[in-house]
Formats: structure tokens, sequence, C-alpha cells
């Protein structure tokens, strides 16, 4: 069964486990045998932006001493062979030039979603 990954929740449990849930969750179905693959939509899309850096991350006192390196996490799935999209529109709303994704993101318009949709037995929307 090959499943399709919607993500449009960015930066999900990020500050407490220093990954996102379902970046993460991909991972361990990956690593399990599962055919998958990612849609980035939303706030999600930024987790395809190469130059990220939470370092330094405070609030208050309190300092993020492990921060999350969600674009490490996303582009060790691109290594795994896990097709990761991003959605053109939701991409440029937020000024996100393509040439500032991570190598081997798939930028995707909406218009397209439906034919993407097509390929897949299941579609998980997060």
């Amino acid at each position: 069964m090959k499943v399709l990954q919607i993500v449009k929740t960015a930066y999900r449990a990020t500050i407490e486990e220093q990954d996102d849930t379902i970046v993460w969750l991909s991972h361990a179905l990956c690593g399990a045998g599962a055919e998958l693959d990612v849609v980035l939509q939303g706030n999600a899309v930024n987790y395809a932006v190469a130059a990220q850096n939470a370092a330094g991350l405070s609030f208050g006192d309190w300092r993020q001493t492990e921060p999350p390196r969600i674009a490490r996490d996303i582009a060790s799935l691109i290594q795994k062979n896990v097709s990761v999209f991003a959605s053109n529109e939701d991409l440029r709303e937020r000024g996100i030039d393509g040439s500032a994704l991570l190598d081997g993101v798939k930028q995707v318009s909406r218009g397209e979603m439906a034919a993407l949709f097509e390929r897949y037995d299941s579609i998980w929307q997060w």
C-alpha cells in the first residue's frame, strides 16, 4: 500500500520533542518498510527550506538546548527515497523562493494535487 501524507500543521511538538511528530512517524514507517511520500502544505512548507536554524531559541529564561532540525529530517526522508512535495501556492504566499528549498523537494500546484492523489492507495492528512 502506497501512502501519501499531507502535512499542513508546522512545528507541532518541536519544542518538547525536537522532532515534528509526523516527520518522525514517516521515518519510523519507512524503517518498517512502508511506501510513503509527503506533501507539505500551509505553514509546513517552511520545512522544505534548507537554511533553517532554531539554535538560540528561548522563552524568558528557558533556552532550547536541543533545537529541532526539521530541514535535516526532511532531507533524510528524501535520502530514503521518499518523494517530498511542497505546494507552490503556499510557498509563494510565504515568500519562499524555489531556490531556498532543499535539494530533491518537488514543487506541485494545487491544481496538480488531484492527479498526485491518484497515484496513492491511501491519503493521510495531518
